[in-house]
């Protein structure tokens, strides 16, 4: 079993550009509720199936799997439901840590979300300066409910 602890952040600045190459992701869902969330993705040249427990918390249950990439295209075109999430994700090393930037696509597109994935929830960690105001647990930046509710949709207050 996996346990994935990760904790969630909007960018205030675009100092992470140029450290790393995006690679382009697209990804749908077979199952997302409270209990469970069944995820099919495409990362650059590579298919994946996901499969996570309810969070609680910054952690979940998590079990991903790699599967060929022609049936994670056909899963997403045949059995996810639209919209789908379309983003570009950049992967930066800050002071012994991975974070994972995720720059929106299509109806997101203007949404920029920085993650970082930790061995504890209480485990330290060093903030660059372009991390911004933590969203860990606000359910409407979970990439599933992104589906559900676009980031165009969303009026400026709840931006």
């Amino acid at each position: 079993m996996g346990r994935e602890i990760e904790r969630k952040f909007l960018l205030t600045g675009d100092g992470w550009r140029g450290l790393a190459d995006g690679i382009e992701y697209r990804q749908g869902y077979l199952c997302a509720d409270r209990v469970r969330t069944v995820r099919v993705r495409l990362a650059g040249d590579r298919g994946f199936l996901t499969v996570k427990g309810p969070t609680a918390g910054a952690g979940r249950d998590e079990y991903e799997y790699e599967i060929p990439v022609a049936e994670a295209r056909m899963m997403l075109d045949t059995l996810c439901p639209q919209p789908q999430i379309e983003k570009r994700r950049y992967t930066v090393t800050y002071r012994g840590h991975l974070w994972e930037i995720d720059e929106f696509l299509g109806l997101n597109q203007g949404l920029v979300l920085a993650e970082i994935e930790l061995a504890a929830e209480d485990e330290p960690f060093a903030r660059p300066d372009w991390i911004g105001r933590e969203v860990t647990g606000d359910a409407r930046y979970y990439n599933a409910m992104l589906c559900r509710q676009p980031y165009r949709d969303w009026t400026d207050a709840e931006k």
